[in-house]
């Protein structure tokens, strides 16, 4: 179990090194998908970052709904990877399409 802890810590830390050498702007773009997990990067796209706020693009309200209720903790973490703070995250709905309709299910699933 200590194997796996140290290798954790590893790589966090080999993702943290990473970002700190990409732009303030892109850092944020980039530590979306690291902090939100896979489930979340394969159905959301951050799209920018600017004056503190991070927009990320939504398939539909009930994503949008459950992300923002998962705010506060997606700040936490994302701000511990990013060059300039990330003071609020903004979900955008696009337009839907039969391919993101289909694509949706539960967060919490």
């Amino acid at each position: 179990m200590r194997d796996l802890e140290q290798a954790g810590a590893g790589l966090e830390k080999l993702v943290a090194h990473s970002l700190e050498r990409a732009s303030p702007s892109a850092s944020a773009l980039l530590a979306w998908p690291v902090v939100c997990g896979s489930a979340v990067a394969d159905r959301t796209r951050a799209l920018d970052f600017q004056d503190g706020v991070l927009r990320v693009e939504v398939a539909d309200a009930g994503w949008k709904s459950e992300l923002q209720a998962l705010a506060p903790r997606y700040l936490a973490a994302i701000n511990r990877y990013t060059r300039e703070p990330v003071q609020r995250i903004e979900f955008l709905m696009i337009r839907a399409t039969p391919e993101s309709i289909n694509s949706h299910s539960s967060i919490r699933s």
